[in-house]
């Protein structure tokens, strides 16, 4: 067997990884078009895909290899970088908003623009955690910023505007770490290397509608095996896109129940309706030769055609607001004969307007000796005119601390783009100061900060960059997360002071002073005069703050405490009394304390800083 050439760098080798098939396309750009060399497909021998995500890798990735091996025999050439794409099923949109506060006012440039758009789509990727039970990675396929403001004041571009605080709104769509991971990891068994990565519905648009065309209200309905994709667009660019879980399969589901055939044969049956035979010949599951008119196929089909027009017309116009201008119908399921007619039908659409893809193929894509010109190739070929006509800025290898970056969004990407494509968030990017500790002390809040954050490191070869520097194809990155600061940390020593003397209540508990406080504590102190020898101690020390001086009272307060009458000399200045004043008359020894003290006046449990009155009735009691 003759050596087999190395991969060309503009040789572009694309796999559509279907739910019932693997395709493989091989071609190169050929000025404005990509030159188709050569196609491959292979079906499943048994149902590796669900619903289009990758259920057993093992045998995705065999199919895979064998597609590039008949491939590789044929072209001569060592295929080992591979532009694939993934389902749109599991995606996941969301907004996600951001506020980032400079120390001071100042020109706005790339790079805080980069943290602020990083900590936007951080707060969409949490706003989604927090609907699942379980945390799960998700990685960012594409986002578009809704609007900034500056100091309160929207904006459209906030670069080289003056001003301190940002704030940005952004759409950001991910998709579940499970189908990457699960589609690299099939890519991995088949010994292939992923060159690029973007979304199935994308892709098909790409090949059926052309740029030129997108000025149009148009949507694409890409109908697979497992599921429907939809992109849509309009002035120039995709505005959304959007899945159906009703597809092809339904429809031969819908044909084994019906004429008693295995999913194989009932496949065989359902690719005969279009064709010229009145009657499709098969086998069902009791060994029986079956002869069945197509009008019966036609006929048990209905149902299911039905529900795919239905899901198809109410996803359109859920994600577009209205009926588009026109409807392109592509993959296998778009060939079924009245479906076209249903989803006209269902869109109030005239028929006119809603026509199966591939008509438009050959504006993008050509070959010498191959017809393309067919809805089941849009998906193949839309991921190789993707990477090969440039619509893909990301089909080429970038490295990410020694490993392929998983790579999506269109255009041109930045060290902030990549980072979040590859599960990282804005904690991890810029990194967040350490907690701070709120407490309120003798009614008075305080506030300790935490510890700043430790950067990141992020370089690109070797070269420390910015956020917003541009990635090209072949740089290597290295990032080591940012290491968030240690939240503030306070015991009662270390809050009061080496010179404090006293009792002192934390949330009405007594405290002793190694007690490590918590946010949102409230503590409590009653200061008493030290002994004298504690006195002689702290007027010595070097650093040692004056005794508290006793406080000089005159006049009188009656109260009862315990059941006992007790007359209270006023502060001065006749300063209230607090719940507090009354621990030292209570009797209770507050050094050697096992329970809880429970507080009453008047029959109500109060705070240490109830305000007492005149004749109220205390009690202060161990619970």
């Amino acid at each position: 067997m003759a050596e087999l050439k190395a991969q060309e760098k503009d040789l572009i080798f694309a796999l559509d990884i279907g739910t019932r098939s693997v395709v493989g396309v091989v071609g190169r750009s050929a000025g404005d078009r990509l030159k188709v060399l050569d196609v491959e497909l292979a079906e499943h021998g048994k149902r590796a895909m669900m619903d289009g995500q990758i259920d057993d890798i093992k045998q995705v990735g065999a199919l895979a290899r064998t597609v590039t091996q008949r491939l590789e025999g044929r072209l001569g050439v060592r295929l080992e970088r591979v532009c694939v794409a993934a389902a749109g099923r599991a995606l996941r949109t969301q907004r996600g908003s951001f506020t980032l506060e400079l120390p001071e006012e100042q020109s706005i440039e790339a790079e805080q623009i980069s943290a602020l758009e990083a900590g936007a789509v951080s707060a969409a990727e949490e706003a989604i955690q927090a609907d699942g039970d379980a945390r799960r990675q998700m990685f960012l396929v594409g986002y578009t910023v809704a609007q900034y403001r500056l100091d309160n004041y929207p904006m459209n571009n906030l670069q080289f505007h003056t001003g301190r605080k940002l704030e940005a709104d952004v759409v950001a769509t991910f998709l579940p770490g499970e189908v990457v991971e699960s589609l690299y990891a099939a890519m991995r068994e088949a010994g292939l290397q992923v060159a690029s990565m973007t979304l199935e519905p994308i892709a098909a648009m790409n090949a059926a509608i052309p740029a030129e065309l997108r000025l149009l209200n148009l949507a694409m309905v890409d109908i697979g095996a497992g599921t429907t994709d939809i992109a849509l667009c309009r002035d120039g660019s995709v505005v959304g896109y959007t899945m159906a879980t009703v597809a092809g399969d339904e429809v031969t589901e819908a044909i084994m129940r019906s004429f008693l055939v295995d999913f194989k044969t009932a496949e065989q049956v359902k690719r005969g309706i279009g064709s010229s035979d009145e009657l499709i010949r098969c086998r069902n599951i009791l060994g029986q030769e079956e002869r069945i008119a197509v009008s019966e196929v036609v006929q048990a089909i209905q149902g299911p055609m039905d529900r795919l027009a239905d899901a198809i017309a109410k996803q359109i116009l859920e994600v577009n607001g209205n009926t588009p201008s026109a409807v392109f119908l592509a993959g296998g399921g778009s060939k079924l004969t009245g479906l076209r007619e249903k989803v006209a039908d269902k869109l109030e659409m005239d028929e006119r307007r809603v026509a199966i893809a591939g008509n438009n193929f050959a504006l993008s894509v050509f070959s010498e000796n191959i017809e393309l010109e067919k809805p089941e190739y849009a998906t193949p070929l839309g991921i190789a005119i993707s990477a090969g006509l440039g619509l893909l800025n990301d089909s080429y290898v970038v490295t990410l601390n020694g490993q392929s970056a998983k790579l999506f969004r269109n255009g041109v990407l930045t060290l902030r783009d990549i980072l979040l494509m590859n599960g990282y968030s804005y904690g991890d990017i810029v990194g967040k100061t350490g907690r701070s500790l709120s407490l309120t002390v003798d009614g008075k809040r305080m506030v300790f900060r935490g510890e700043p954050a430790v950067p990141a490191v992020l370089q690109v070869n070797d070269e420390e960059a910015p956020l917003s520097a541009v990635v090209h194809a072949g740089d290597h990155i290295r990032f080591v997360p940012a290491r968030h600061g240690q939240p503030a940390s306070r015991t009662l020593a270390e809050l009061l002071g080496p010179d404090f003397y006293g009792q002192v209540m934390v949330n009405n508990a007594p405290a002793s002073m190694d007690t490590q406080l918590c946010p949102g504590d409230v503590v409590l102190t009653l200061r008493q005069t030290a002994p004298a020898s504690r006195q002689e101690a702290v007027r010595t020390a070097p650093q040692a703050a004056a005794p508290v001086k006793p406080t000089v009272r005159s006049g009188e307060v009656r109260i009862t405490l315990n059941g006992d009458p007790l007359t209270l000399p006023a502060k001065e200045g006749r300063a209230p009394y607090y719940l507090m004043d009354l621990l030292e008359y209570s009797g209770i020894d507050f050094e050697h304390l096992d329970r809880n003290v429970r507080l009453e006046v008047n029959g109500i449990e109060q705070g240490f800083q109830y305000a007492l009155k005149e004749q109220d009735s205390v009690s202060i009691t161990l619970a």
